[in-house]
């Protein structure tokens, strides 16, 4: 088989770094989670903090197989991210993971088509590239990133779309938290359908 067969196949992926840690967002905080970041993403957001994700080609091409081999023991939640995710065909990925017993979660944009069996779903909307119908659907928590104004009527036109079942999070962009987040205090007062999210894992100076 091709290397491009494989990777179409999601058999191997570039693998940017994969560590254990505290997932430090969202509804998960504080739980023990291994992130598999996956490399590459074409969504551009100015404010990313991963930004040396975004070129697939600095990163890897992994077995899929050995990414998980190398999985510690006593680990119960994957976590898998970027870079974009759902840039690569995530069906063999979590099949693989769920026949070892994880539970398996995905941090994305949405905005490439869904593929993998997810237990939860986070989606992330950027406004450079909106998501797919299906990431709205399929999402348990919408996570919204407010770097301005603006950000909280994105954040409404977003809610708007997802299942009435997603919880809903404000977090503030982490170089602007200082003068963003006295104003998500007041917002989620005024509309208490969404939460606070806080980036925990930088106050905590863990990965």
């Amino acid at each position: 088989m091709t290397f491009d067969e494989q990777l179409n196949r999601g058999e191997i992926l570039p693998l940017m770094e994969a560590f254990y840690t505290i997932q430090g967002e969202g509804y998960h905080t504080g739980k023990a989670a291994y992130f598999l970041r996956l490399g590459g993403c074409d969504v551009g957001c100015h404010w990313c903090d991963v930004k040396e994700s975004w070129d697939a080609n600095l990163h890897p091409a992994t077995p899929t197989l050995k990414m998980i081999d190398e999985i510690p023991s006593g680990i119960e939640t994957i976590v898998i991210t970027g870079g974009e995710p759902l840039a690569y065909n995530l069906n063999y990925l979590t099949e693989m993971l769920h026949q070892k017993g994880f539970q398996v979660h995905i941090e994305t944009s949405g905005a490439y088509p869904v593929t993998g069996k997810w237990d939860w779903f986070c989606l992330s909307p950027k406004k450079n590239k909106l998501p797919v119908e299906e990431s709205y659907l399929k999402s348990n928590e919408l996570k919204m990133i407010i770097h301005n104004q603006h950000d909280f009527v994105f954040a409404e036109e977003q809610a708007a779309l997802v299942n009435t079942s997603s919880e809903l999070y404000l977090q503030p962009e982490w170089s602007k938290r200082e003068k963003i987040t006295p104003l998500l205090i007041d917002y989620v007062m005024a509309n208490p359908k969404w939460k606070i999210s806080l980036q925990t894992h930088k106050f905590l100076n863990i990965p």
